[in-house]
């Protein structure tokens, strides 16, 4: 129990295996460390999770990848925040933005007083950013000769998952000293702790480790399958549990847009992520709301709509549980991605969630084997906090849409919404979202983002709002930095085409 944590076993690869692998490469190697990772070399990745967090940007750099090999080893391209499309009414018009650059730096009741008296036509997150705008012109965050990872807006990646685990992988093994082993696990060895000794390969024998990161996905082969920690169902809260997912390739030169655009349907919602080379585009929808060929015409038909001179393209077909696990670290075993939970990827927050479980993994590094049930338990009462507001912040897109459909009649019926929720959409009717309603460390979703949401899909101001000559400056100051950016931004399509391979001696000629 007092031997130290110096052997580190990742099963299952992708990408939340090989962020793991790079990660702990990366941060552990002044103490020693050995990293392995074992993947079974014929079980393909989920691969479309193609959209990221600004948090990704620190991730990058910690491991030592530079921006503009990421961007072209991953058709990437900048996300600036997400537009909701159709969410409110369904009707002509309806749309609003959730960016990833916050409103000033002023009391939140007196930017909102500010809004409603100098602005109430425009939509609040363009009256609160300037990123708005940026989105809207379809503008990359930054300029070329910027260092790496920093920009005039915030903002995060589009990307091919296959590529990312690839790029990864290529990383991790070659630079970074991990060892890959493919193989298929086969048994798991128990220690006297009740915790895994070792994991049986069909090649490669037993694989010894102290800790062991469970990244097998969905199968959930150490914590759930072996430790037999049991599954969170919150399909009571959040209905969806299938998609469709489709890559339709685009014209050289196309726009590409800076944000994820989610556009909401009969009973569900379609995702459309820009990428260089394609469009990502897929159909997220509840069973019980919708049978599977009904979803496949509704994702055709939005694909004749926004590309109506693309190729006829193939839908893989994807069924997801919707839940987590009750506990994410068991013994020496910590869940990590897909094996740890899954929540539809509204929001893009399967990769971030798979971030914020390597940093507090890493950041509390346990130096003993006696020291992890102190670690654990810190562990799990953190992630089953974010998992929570996670299930809350995506519910909040559909509680307070006023669609008329079955399932969206559903989704704000009372019975289906979280108590927290419901508490804090009562608060928020006579005071703003704020920090006092969000205190932990790295919150998942800030107050700001829920400002976003809630104003963007017209939820009552609060009456009697204090006004300020501060707030009404920094408003104008928005539309100012506006033009501004306009100006001295490249549009997307220029940037990452002057990435491609030959871009500089084709321009050169």
């Amino acid at each position: 129990m007092n031997s130290a944590i110096e052997r580190v076993v990742i099963v299952g690869g992708g990408t939340a295996g090989w962020l793991a692998a790079c990660l702990l490469a990366s941060a552990r190697r002044a103490v020693k460390l050995d990293v392995t990772l074992i993947e079974a070399p014929d079980i393909p990745t989920i691969g479309v999770g193609e959209g990221t967090w600004p948090t990704m940007r620190a991730t990058l750099s910690a491991i030592g990848i530079a921006e503009a090999e990421f961007l072209s080893a991953c058709d990437g391209s900048f996300k600036q925040g997400s537009r909701f499309d159709g969410w409110v009414t369904g009707a002509e018009g309806d749309r609003y933005l959730h960016p990833f650059t916050s409103p000033p730096a002023a009391p939140t009741a007196e930017l909102l007083a500010a809004w409603r008296a100098g602005a109430p036509d425009l939509p609040f997150a363009a009256a609160m950013t300037a990123q708005a705008h940026v989105c809207a012109s379809d503008l990359a965050p930054r300029q070329r000769a910027m260092p790496d990872y920093q920009g005039a807006a915030n903002y995060a990646y589009h990307l091919d998952a296959g590529k990312f685990a690839a790029l990864l992988a290529m990383h991790a093994v070659r630079r970074l000293g991990v060892r890959h082993i493919s193989d298929h696990v086969v048994d798991v060895v128990r220690d006297d702790e009740g915790g895994i000794a070792s994991v049986a390969t069909r090649q490669n024998g037993d694989i010894a480790g102290d800790l062991f990161i469970d990244c097998s996905g969905h199968a959930s082969l150490l914590i759930g399958e072996h430790l037999g920690v049991e599954w969170i169902d919150r399909g009571d809260v959040l209905f969806n549990d299938r998609a469709l997912a489709a890559q339709v390739p685009v014209a050289p030169g196309s726009p590409i847009a800076s944000q994820t655009v989610s556009t909401a349907h009969a009973a569900g919602w379609i995702w459309d992520i820009g990428l260089p080379g394609r469009r990502g585009i897929g159909c997220v929808y509840a069973s019980r709301f919708m049978d599977d060929d009904t979803a496949e015409a509704t994702l055709r038909a939005y694909i004749a709509r926004a590309l109506p001179d693309a190729p006829d393209v193939p839908a893989r077909r994807l069924s997801f549980p919707t839940g987590h696990r009750a506990r994410f670290w068991q013994g020496n075993c910590v869940a990590v991605g897909l094996s740890a939970g899954f929540i539809e990827p509204l929001e893009a927050s399967a990769i971030v969630m798979i971030e914020l479980s390597l940093k507090a993994l890493i950041d509390n590094f346990p130096a003993r084997r006696a020291a992890m049930p102190i670690h654990a338990d810190r562990f799990n009462e953190l992630f089953r906090y974010r998992w929570d507001r996670i299930v809350e912040f995506l519910k909040l897109h559909y509680a307070l849409s006023r669609r008329e459909e079955p399932y969206w009649l559903a989704q704000r019926d009372p019975a289906h919404m979280p108590p927290r929720l419901t508490e804090m959409l009562q608060l928020w009717r006579d005071q703003p979202p704020s920090a006092w309603d969000f205190p932990r460390v790295d919150e998942i979703f800030s107050a700001e983002s829920h400002q976003y949401i809630l104003y963007g899909m017209g939820y009552p101001v609060p009456a009697d709002l204090p006004s300020g000559e501060k707030a009404a400056a920094l408003l104008a100051e928005n539309r100012q930095r506006a033009r501004a950016l306009a100006a001295a931004l490249p549009a997307n399509r220029d940037y990452l085409d002057a990435l491609a391979p030959g871009a500089h001696s084709a321009a050169a000629r």
